[in-house]
């Protein structure tokens, strides 16, 4: 029996690994979610029949490591949220059934026993579990955070306690006293898991020890989980394209999520960040750092989509800007409400442009086309327009500065701005281009003072036209040693 488990195991986790992450991979390719819900719980289910009639192994085992094996598939995020439905439902029948199969009064009358029963499975497991850390090459994280997952009694305990009293060796009353400690085990978890960094903190000031767990080296966070300061881009159309290639330009990180499994492994490949899923599932939105991100764009085509991602979006991060595409003139303003800062309508915006060059080369003015324009925005952003006027103001401003140019530029080492002064540097009266505005460790001062000093790194902004600017950019190149 022990060889025909391990043979089992084996097949599983080598051959049944890269078989079931190919098959589901396959099936991602249909763009069916009804197929991939069914080819996952397929896969579980039919893992778990064929290890009971081919290998003599438990139902309970062989759908375990099918959750092991499709875990580390490559589509493991959109598993998860596709799953969670299921893990609900059966959450609530598993913890309702343990809780009706615990006698109050057998726990009453031995409780010494369970508190005593309760320490030796939360603090008896984690000590274990830390322990194979100095045997193991792993990393000392991973092994405290093991132990914290461990902490508990887990349901297979159930199965084997249940196998001990049909053969004789437990009473009903002791197979009660494990469901009580599993109970009290359970709700003590969530502690365990709080009190991982004081663990690590602890284990840190033991040098030897900490040294000795650390053998395989820290365990590199997933790529998705140490992105700080990023933007994440819902859909890489042609929209998102764009978007995240004026961010890469500019240096500026993003991560995609993308529904497409060819096109998101095609990004992947090509070296940008890209989780496969469905942005609609929160499960999916949980697993990009938006409480760590500067901003969400969502480009989707599909408005019920949008609208959920957006809503969901904003109760995971209420303070994250939201620019959200809207594919439906009549539901800017619902986007608005639900969390959206800034919504955006591209064929409206791509009508008036069109309309705006046909009235240009039919001889009408910028004068006498721009309130027709603000017309028709002022109608269509009707609740959605920061204030009565804001649109039209905006688009007349960029109106009025066409043919103006703005550029930036940076203070680099060398250049003979460092070290003076605004007024010092006197741009405005040597290149014609004004200073409007400088970037500073990733903070802006608007309309600096002539009295600021520039320093290296910063990056200046400046207005004028194209001569200006390039006359003041010379001023700015560094010295020739």
């Amino acid at each position: 029996a022990l060889l025909k488990t391990a043979l089992f195991a084996v097949i599983m986790l080598f051959a049944g690994s890269r078989l079931m992450s190919w098959v589901l991979t396959q099936i991602a390719y249909l763009r069916s979610r009804e197929l991939f819900i069914v080819a996952v719980v397929a896969l579980a289910l039919g893992t778990a029949y064929l290890a009971y009639e081919l290998f003599g192994v438990s139902f309970a085992l062989g759908a375990f490591l099918a959750g092991v094996v499709i875990g580390e598939s490559d589509v493991h995020h959109q598993v998860n949220a596709e799953a969670i439905p299921f893990r609900d439902f059966f959450s609530v029948l598993f913890f309702v059934s343990v809780g009706m199969l615990v006698n109050p009064a057998v726990v009453v009358a031995n409780f010494d026993k369970v508190i005593i029963l309760t320490l030796l499975v939360v603090i008896g497991k984690s000590l274990i579990t830390l322990l194979l850390g100095l045997v193991l090459p792993s990393s000392a994280r991973t092994m405290i955070v093991a132990a914290a997952g461990l902490s508990q009694i887990g349901e297979f305990s159930f199965i084997v306690g249940q196998t001990g009293v049909a053969l004789g060796l437990l009473d009903v009353d002791q197979y009660g006293l494990i469901l009580a400690a599993a109970v009290l085990s359970i709700m003590v978890n969530p502690l365990m898991f709080r009190a991982i960094p004081f663990a690590e903190d602890a284990l840190k000031k033991l040098p030897a020890l900490w040294q000795r767990m650390e053998r395989g080296g820290p365990t590199p966070e997933p790529f998705h989980e140490s992105l700080e300061d990023h933007v994440v881009i819902i859909g890489y159309g042609r929209v998102g394209g764009h978007i995240g290639s004026v961010l890469g330009r500019i240096g500026i990180p993003f991560l995609v999520v993308e529904v497409d499994m060819s096109y998101a492994l095609e990004l992947q490949r090509s070296g940008i960040h890209c989780l496969f899923g469905d942005a609609s599932n929160s499960e999916i939105l949980l697993q990009v750092g938006l409480e760590r991100a500067r901003a969400l764009v969502v480009t989707s085509e599909n408005q019920t989509t949008t609208e959920l991602i957006v809503s969901t979006a904003s109760l995971i991060a209420p303070d994250l800007p939201i620019i959200a595409r809207a594919s439906v003139l009549e539901r800017l303003a619902h986007l608005v409400d639900i969390g959206s800062g800034h919504v955006i309508h591209p064929e409206l915006e791509g009508g008036l442009e069109i309309l705006r060059y046909t009235l240009l080369l039919l001889g009408y003015s910028t004068a006498q086309i721009q309130p027709y324009l603000d017309a028709v925005r002022t109608e269509s952003y009707e609740g959605v327009l920061p204030g009565d006027q804001g649109y039209p103001v905006m688009d007349q401003l960029l109106m009025a500065t066409r043919g103006v140019e703005i550029g930036w530029h940076a203070i680099r080492e060398g250049s003979p701005l460092a070290g003076r002064s605004l007024a010092e540097a006197n741009i405005r009266s040597v290149s014609g281009a004004s200073v409007v505005a400088l970037v500073r460790d990733r903070e802006v001062i608007a309309n600096p003072k002539s009295s600021l000093r520039f320093e290296v790194g910063d990056m200046v902004g400046l207005i004028g036209e194209a001569e200006e600017l390039d006359s003041a950019h010379q001023l700015m190149i560094p010295l020739e040693a």
